[in-house]
């Protein structure tokens, strides 16, 4: 079950397009902060915690189930991008060096929050289970299989499997062809 539209105007999102689905089972967190373009679908049990950067979403993009999109720094997702379930995405991280105490019931001064921001371009698609930590960019068409650790960035049309990741081979760019197609049928 997805908000309709009177239901999506209520939620106080910054901005938001032309045929969103978002279902009535995702938690939002500082909608104010959130902008979603056109053609996006947000499944079930995915949790949008926008902290101050805010986040972004593109047109053409799906986010499966039980996603999470959660920090203070800007976490984009640019069009064509999507996320299978269980796809974790970080702008903000504690120290776990020993240093520091971690988790947010113990005062600021104790803690040392790592905060980055963090991009996905055009066509990149993350795989079940990934996690996706501060500051990491993911070049146009960036495909990550089930299960990686994504802790730097990667170039464009790169494929990555593992944990932490790293490149298996190079991603064809005939997507780039598909996505004119879709918009020529627009117009």
């Amino acid at each position: 079950m997805y908000y309709n539209s009177t239901e999506l105007e209520s939620l106080g999102l910054k901005s938001y397009g032309k045929n969103v689905l978002i279902s009535k089972k995702t938690s939002i967190y500082n909608p104010g902060n959130i902008e979603i373009g056109d053609n996006v679908r947000i499944d079930d049990f995915c949790i949008l915690s926008a902290g101050t950067g805010g986040i972004s979403i593109g047109c053409y993009v799906h986010i499966a189930c039980y996603c999470l999109l959660i920090g203070a720094e800007r976490i984009v997702l640019k069009d064509f991008s999507g996320l299978s379930s269980r796809v974790s995405i970080y702008s903000s991280t504690a120290d776990y060096s020993g240093n520091y105490l971690t988790n947010p019931t113990v005062p600021d001064k104790f803690r040392n929050t790592i905060s980055k921001a963090v991009t996905l371009d055009k066509h990149v698609v993350i795989g079940a289970s990934t996690v996706i930590l501060p500051g990491v960019h993911l070049h146009e068409g960036v495909a990550a299989g089930a299960n990686c650790l994504i802790t730097k960035s990667f170039k464009q049309y790169s494929i990555l499997v593992g944990s932490p990741a790293k490149v298996l081979k190079q991603r064809s760019e005939k997507l780039k062809d598909l996505e004119k197609n879709i918009i020529f049928e627009e117009l």
